[in-house]
C-alpha cells in the first residue's frame, strides 16, 4: 500500500497585509519618535521637556498611523468592491463576452486556445466572480484590502516602536542623550529590519541595511535642524 505525504506549504503571501502595516507601523514609530526626541535634544532642551515631546509623538503618531492606514486601505477597499459590483454585473449581462475575456487570459498564460477555454469555461461553471476577481482583477483572499485589521496593526506597532526610543530617553544620561539614542535607534531599527525579512521569508541583510540607512539619515537631518535652531534660540 503507497502512502503519500501530504506535502504542506507556507507562504509569506498570505501574512503581506498585516506584515506590510506592522513593519511601517513600527519603522515610522521608531524613527519618527528617535528624530523628535534627536531634535529637540540638539536644541539643549531639559530632560522633562524632551519625555513630554516624545510622549506627545507617540500617541499622537499611533493615532495618526491608525486614521492614515483606515482611511488609505478604505479607498482600496472601496475600489475592490466597485470592480467586484461591476464584474458581477458583466457576469450577468455578458456572459459569452467574459468567457471570451477569460480564455484570452490564460491564453496569454501560455495555454492552447482549446485547453484555455475548457479551464474558463469549467471556472465560470462553479464560482465564477471569485475567478474573474482573481485572474482579472487581480484580488484574492490574501491580497484584499482589511482597513482595521491595517489600522489596529499600524497603530499598535507604531506605539511599541516609539516606545523604544523614548524608554532610552527616560534613562540616558542628558549629556550622551543624543549618541545613546542614536545608537539604540539604530540597533532597533535593525533588528526591526530583520525581523521583518524573516517574517516575509526574505532575505535579512538587505532589509537591516535599507532600514537602518534611512533612519541613520533622519537621525542626522533633525540633528543637525535642532542645532541650527537651538543655537538661534
Amino acid at each position: 500500500m503507497t502512502r503519500l505525504k501530504v506535502h504542506v506549504e507556507r507562504h509569506a503571501v498570505s501574512r503581506i497585509g498585516w506584515l506590510r502595516a506592522a513593519v511601517l507601523g513600527a519603522n515610522d514609530g521608531i524613527v519618527s519618535t528617535a528624530a523628535l526626541i534627536v531634535g529637540v535634544a540638539a536644541a539643549d532642551t531639559t530632560r522633562g521637556a524632551i519625555i513630554l515631546t516624545a510622549g506627545a509623538a507617540l500617541v499622537a503618531g499611533a493615532m495618526s498611523m491608525a486614521a492614515g492606514e483606515y482611511v488609505s486601505v478604505s479607498s482600496q477597499a472601496d475600489s475592490e468592491a466597485a470592480d467586484l459590483a461591476r464584474e458581477r454585473e458583466e457576469l450577468t449581462s455578458q456572459p459569452e463576452a467574459e468567457l471570451e475575456e477569460m480564455t484570452a487570459i490564460y491564453v496569454a498564460r501560455g495555454l492552447t486556445p482549446e485547453l484555455a477555454r475548457q479551464v474558463a469555461a469549467q471556472l465560470n461553471a462553479g464560482d465564477a466572480l471569485a475567478a474573474h476577481a482573481r485572474d482579472e482583477l487581480g484580488i484574492s483572499e490574501h491580497l484584499a484590502a482589511r482597513p482595521i485589521q491595517a489600522a489596529l496593526t499600524s497603530a499598535a506597532t507604531f506605539a511599541v516602536g516609539a516606545a523604544l526610543p523614548l524608554a532610552v530617553t527616560v534613562f540616558a544620561p542628558l549629556g550622551t542623550m543624543i549618541p545613546a539614542i542614536s545608537v539604540a535607534t539604530l540597533l532597533f531599527l535593525a533588528v526591526l529590519g530583520w525581523l521583518g525579512a524573516w517574517a516575509g521569508g526574505a532575505p535579512p541583510l538587505r532589509s537591516t541595511i535599507r532600514v537602518t540607512f534611512w533612519g541613520a539619515l533622519a537621525l542626522a537631518a533633525t540633528a543637525l535642524i535642532g542645532k541650527a535652531f537651538g543655537a538661534v534660540v
